[in-house]
């Protein structure tokens, strides 16, 4: 049997962006990300290449925010929480196609709950997500928001 030597990428904080009175708790992975003032990053989340996170956020554990997303000011994500930016639009995974992706907008004021999946969609201010809610369209009225796929069950 031949024994192979894998390729080690070490998970970690890298190129990333930082306002005043940020608190990560390690393990995370970040890197070329922007996380806004007064934010929390919890253990075991990986925020990817370009996302921004806005201030006074926080971000609890195994939260997966990828390239594309934006998140605005005073939002909670809760753990689990998953974001997608490929859509599988050609029938499968857009691999290294990049500009197949879309992104996703968050407004202020906007909580996803644990085990959320909010696909590529722009979602307005004051808005809750359930846990376990599957985002997939745009959402343009605050309100509670819960089921796969998500809808309105209550404004705010």
């Amino acid at each position: 049997m031949t024994v192979h030597q894998p390729i080690i990428r070490k998970a970690g904080i890298r190129d990333v962006e930082f306002g005043e009175n940020v608190t990560v708790v390690e393990p995370v992975n970040m890197y070329e990300c922007r996380v806004g003032s007064g934010s929390f990053i919890g253990p075991f989340v990986e925020i990817q290449k370009g996302a921004v996170i806005g201030e006074r956020c926080r971000v609890q554990s195994h939260a997966f925010v990828c390239e594309l997303v934006t998140v605005g000011d005073d939002c909670f994500i809760s753990h689990g929480a998953m974001f997608i930016n490929d859509t599988f639009s050609g029938g499968g995974p857009a691999g290294g196609r990049k500009e197949l992706w879309r992104s996703t907008r968050l407004g202020s004021h906007v909580s996803i709950g644990t085990n959320a999946t909010i696909l590529p969609v722009t979602i307005c201010d004051n808005v809750v997500i359930g846990a376990g809610a599957v985002v997939t369209k745009d959402i343009a009225e605050p309100g509670i928001y819960a089921g796969n796929p998500a809808r309105k069950i209550k404004g705010i």
